[in-house]
C-alpha cells in the first residue's frame, strides 16, 4: 500500500487514546479530510509539489490529517472541502491582517472592479497609496510597486546595485526565490541558519557564486569583518530587522553605521515584519531607519501588492533602470492596499496586536503548565511563537510534527509559528484555542514520558523548511 494512502487510512480511524479528552474529543475522533486527499491525490499529477508555496505544501503540515483544500474563510475561520471548520493561526501565511474576507476591503476590491482592474494608463490612486506609505513609513521618499515579496527584494537589490554600481550582496534572513538570492548556495557556506536551511540552486547560473554571502543576526564583528574584505564592492545590506524578538539593544544601530562607513545601501526587509508591530514598520520602533525597505503580504489583506519605498536619490535611479511589469500597478492590488492600511489605522491595529499576542501568551503558557509541558509562547506579543525546550533535533520535529497534527484533528490550524489577524480577537476563538492546545500539549508530555510519541504520529514527521544543500 502506498504510503500516503497509509497515512490516510490512519487519520480516518477512531483512536481510543484520544478518549481521555472528552472536551474536543468528538472533533478529534470524526475528523476527516477524505475530499482534501482525493484533490491532493489528483494535484499531485498536475502540479509539482501541488502549491506554489513551499509553505502550504502538504508536506508541511501533518499530511492526511490537516486540511489541504478550503472551500471558503472569513475572519479568523476556515472551512476546508471537507465541511469542516478550523481557527486559522496562519492568516495565509501572513497576509491577511484584519481577517480572511474583510467587508470594508473586499468592497473596495469589489467597487474598483467595476470600474476596471487595469487600464492603459495610470490611476490617480496610484499616487494616493504613494502618499500613504511616505506619510507612515520613515524610510519613504519615494515608492515602486510589484506584487509580492520575492520580487520586491529582488528590486531593491536591483536599484541598490544600480545606485552603488557595486554587485556584492551581503545578507540575513529569507529574502525569496530570486537568482541573486539562491546564488548564496552555489558556495559553501548557503542559507544554512536564514530561515530555510538549504536549497538546491537547480537553474541557478554557476557564474553568481561569490556575488552573495550571509552574515549572522546580531554579530557587529562577523558584519564589519567581510566588509572590510569586501572592500568597495558592496552594493547593499539586505536584512529582516527582525522575527519574533526585537533586535538587541544597539545591534541596527551598529549595522547602520557599518553600512554608511562602507558606501553600502542598507536595505530592511518588512514582509513578514511589517504592520503588525507598528504602522511604520520595525523600522519605526527601533528607531533605526534604513535606506530602503520591502513591505508585501499583509499590506493588502490578501490581494497581490507590494511596495519598494526608500531614500529619494536611490529610489530615482530606478528610472533609469529597466524594472518594469503591466500588473505591477493594476487598480486593485493598490484598490485593496489603500484600504487595508486605512483599516490598519482606524482600528489602531498595532495595539490589536499587542492586547491579542499578550492574552495568546498567556493561554499558550497557562496550557503548557496544565499539561507540564516544557513549552512556551515567546517574542513580542505583536508576532510570538511558541517553542518547545527539547534539545534532540529529531525529537523536536517529532514534537512539531505531533502538535500540528493533533491541532487539526481538534479544528485548528496552528504550528509553532503564526501570525496574527484582527479577527483573532474573537473570544469564541481564543478559548477553543486554548482548550485544544492544552489537549494536544497533554498528548504530548505524556508520550515523550512514556518513551511513545513517535507511536502518536499518524503522518510523517513534518519536513524542515527546505532540505539541506549541504552537510
Amino acid at each position: 500500500m502506498d504510503v500516503i494512502c497509509k497515512i490516510f487510512l490512519l487519520s480516518s480511524t477512531h483512536d481510543a487514546r484520544f478518549r481521555p479528552f472528552t472536551r474536543s474529543v468528538m472533533t478529534a475522533t470524526t475528523h476527516s479530510v477524505a475530499r482534501s486527499f482525493e484533490i491532493y491525490e489528483r494535484a499531485r499529477e498536475l502540479i509539482p509539489g501541488t502549491s506554489q508555496l513551499i509553505s502550504r505544501r502538504p508536506s508541511r503540515a501533518a499530511l492526511g490529517v490537516s486540511p489541504i483544500y478550503a472551500e471558503r474563510a472569513k475572519g479568523c475561520r476556515i472551512w476546508d472541502v471537507d465541511g469542516n471548520e478550523y481557527v486559522d493561526w496562519m492568516s495565509a501565511v501572513g497576509p491577511i491582517v484584519l481577517g480572511y474576507a474583510d467587508d470594508v476591503v473586499d468592497t473596495a476590491v469589489k467597487e474598483q472592479i467595476d470600474r476596471g482592474s487595469v487600464y492603459s494608463i495610470v490611476h490617480e490612486n496610484s499616487l494616493a497609496l504613494a502618499e500613504t506609505l511616505v506619510r507612515l513609513i520613515p524610510s519613504a521618499e519615494m515608492v515602486r510597486y510589484c506584487k509580492g515579496g520575492g520580487e520586491a527584494c529582488t528590486m531593491a537589490v536591483r536599484i541598490a546595485r544600480g545606485f552603488t554600481g557595486r554587485d556584492k550582496v551581503l545578507f540575513c534572513g529569507y529574502h525569496g526565490w530570486h537568482d541573486w538570492y539562491l546564488a548564496a548556495n552555489l558556495g559553501s557556506e548557503g542559507l544554512q541558519g536564514h530561515l530555510f536551511n538549504g536549497i538546491d540552486p537547480i537553474g541557478v547560473p554557476a557564474a553568481l557564486e561569490g556575488t552573495i554571502e550571509p552574515f549572522e543576526y546580531g554579530d557587529l564583528d562577523q558584519l564589519e569583518s567581510q566588509l572590510k574584505a569586501n572592500d568597495g564592492r558592496v552594493a547593499c545590506i539586505i536584512m529582516e530587522p527582525m522575527r519574533t524578538e526585537m533586535p538587541p539593544s544597539g545591534y541596527l544601530e551598529g549595522v547602520r553605521e557599518l553600512a554608511d562607513r562602507h558606501g553600502a545601501v542598507l536595505i530592511f526587509d518588512e514582509v513578514s515584519c511589517g504592520w503588525r508591530v507598528s504602522l511604520g514598520g520595525v523600522q519605526e520602533v527601533a528607531g533605526v531607519t534604513p535606506d530602503i525597505s520591502v513591505f508585501a503580504k499583509a499590506i493588502s489583506n490578501g490581494y497581490p501588492m507590494a511596495a519598494v519605498v526608500g531614500r529619494r536619490d536611490i529610489m530615482a535611479t530606478s528610472e533609469r533602470m529597466f524594472i518594469s511589469s503591466a500588473y505591477w500597478d493594476d487598480n486593485v492590488g493598490i484598490a485593496a492596499a489603500i484600504a487595508t492600511i486605512g483599516e490598519l489605522e482606524r482600528r489602531d491595529a498595532p495595539a490589536v496586536f499587542k492586547r491579542l499576542g499578550s492574552d495568546f501568551r498567556a493561554r499558550i503558557d497557562r496550557a503548557a503548565s496544565e499539561a507540564g509541558l516544557a513549552a512556551s509562547c515567546v517574542g513580542v506579543d505583536a508576532h510570538p511563537g511558541i517553542r518547545f525546550d527539547i534539545d534532540d533535533p529529531d525529537t523536536a520535529r517529532l514534537v512539531t510534527s505531533v502538535f500540528v497534527q493533533e491541532n487539526a484533528r481538534r479544528g485548528l490550524i496552528l504550528s509553532t509559528g503564526f501570525f496574527f489577524n484582527c479577527g483573532h480577537e474573537d473570544v469564541t476563538a481564543l478559548d477553543h484555542t486554548e482548550r485544544v492546545v492544552t489537549e494536544t500539549f497533554a498528548l504530548i508530555a505524556e508520550g515523550l514520558e512514556r518513551g511513545d510519541l513517535a507511536s502518536r504520529l499518524d503522518t510523517q514527521v513534518q519536513e524542515d523548511s527546505f532540505r539541506r544543500m549541504v552537510s
